[in-house]
């Protein structure tokens, strides 16, 4: 099949060749020598102090505005953004203008990836910028980058398709600043939870993703064959069975952040590859259990956003401790407003169909209250709370 691409994309393979003509390699693999970056320029830069006046920064072009002899553009790094000034006469010093006047304006485009050694300055409309001695091209960009453009903090052309952006996630994380933060989030998260894991005494461990019988949960599993043995073998659905094992093995706390795989429905809160935390501790209860998560949960929000209380869509959640410890019958007692209690599986198909609760035939008495549960509770809580004291016909 003959790839075909856009005009855009032509002239950009076409600029590729001019600057290989011209002896530039559009994929240099030598060490490129970065010594800041965009934030950190922005946080500390002081004109008085005379710092950062020997700038070598790599980032990828975003913006660019020529204006004959002079130009300005903006470039990305992983930290944030920076306005770069670049003077033909600065990056070409001698008679030979072909690094501006060809290869700046003509033959790199937004999305090529750039180093730029300068020093700091701020412009005469006080803009932080780092004015080019020297521009070196890192990697051509073949194909186009979405442009997302803002102006006073209103945001055009925006790239929200979520079919590309989660198929296209690299392209999502370039325009997109914010997508970067849920990532370093995300690891701010985990690194804090084993900071809190370990000064507890409990030993991360590694147990088999490939398993003979798969259990722990209730789900459906992917399934492979071991040639050597010829055997059929199951992606875990869960870690929980070799954690539990350790401890009979002697340990007093163990830890796992794995990956679980389950072959079953696909939706924007499920995925069938996922990563699961899960820890176990001798000699405890859920007592105890609540109360060290509830001291874990405020750890994190305070590490990764300096504060206990969050804003979550139009709600703000404040993780300090302690949570509401809620009993699963009294909840629906307070939300729905039926005292479930001691009720048999007739009466709560019954209590289900006066709160207009779909349900299947199929479910016991610990189904029908959970679905109860769902449809009137679970939205309700908006503050951390413990549901506890689940019937035991809901353990899988």
């Amino acid at each position: 099949m003959i790839q075909e691409f856009s005009e855009q994309e032509l002239i950009r393979r076409e600029s590729l060749a001019k600057l290989r003509e011209l002896g530039i390699d559009p994929y240099p693999a030598a060490l490129y020598p970065v010594n800041t970056n965009a934030a950190q320029i922005a946080a500390e830069f002081d004109p008085q102090k005379g710092n950062f006046q020997d700038v070598c920064i790599a980032g990828r072009i975003m913006s660019r505005r020529i204006m004959g002899a002079a130009s300005f553009g903006e470039i990305q790094d992983e930290s944030g953004r920076i306005q770069i000034y670049v003077k033909r006469d600065e990056i070409c010093p001698g008679e030979d203008k072909t690094m501006y006047n060809t290869v700046w304006k003509k033959l790199l485009d937004i999305g090529d990836i750039i180093g730029v050694k300068g020093f700091a300055f701020y412009t005469q409309t006080g803009q932080l910028s780092i004015h080019a001695k020297e521009i070196t091209l890192l990697s051509k960009s073949l194909r186009v980058l979405p442009i997302v453009k803002e102006l006073d903090g209103q945001v055009f052309d925006a790239f929200t398709d979520p079919e590309m952006r989660y198929r296209q996630r690299y392209v999502d994380l370039i325009v997109n600043p914010s997508v970067r933060e849920i990532f370093i989030k995300r690891a701010q998260i985990i690194a804090t939870m084993r900071e809190y894991f370990n000064a507890a005494g409990c030993l991360e461990v590694e147990t088999p993703i490939l398993q003979s019988i798969p259990g722990g949960a209730t789900a459906r599993p992917f399934i492979t064959h071991h040639n050597a043995l010829d055997i059929p073998l199951y992606l875990r659905i869960a870690n929980e069975l070799y954690l539990k094992r350790l401890i009979v093995g002697g340990y007093n706390g163990v830890y796992e952040f794995a990956k679980d795989f389950r072959n079953e429905g696909m939706d924007k809160t499920h995925n069938p590859e996922f990563t699961c935390m899960e820890i176990y501790v001798a000699y405890k209860d859920y007592i105890w259990m609540m109360d060290f998560i509830e001291k874990l949960l405020e750890k994190i929000a305070i590490k990764v956003n300096g504060s206990t209380k969050v804003k979550i869509g139009e709600n703000e959640v404040d993780f300090a401790g302690p949570y509401r410890r809620l009993p699963i019958l009294d909840a629906i007692e307070e939300y729905a407003g039926v005292n479930v209690k001691g009720m048999n599986e007739e009466q709560l198909r019954e209590v289900c169909k006066n709160l207009h609760v779909e349900v299947e035939p199929s479910f016991g008495k610990g189904k029908l209250i959970d679905a109860i549960f769902g449809e009137y509770c679970e939205d309700k809580l908006i503050q951390p709370t413990f549901v506890t004291d689940y019937p035991v016909e809901m353990s899988p």
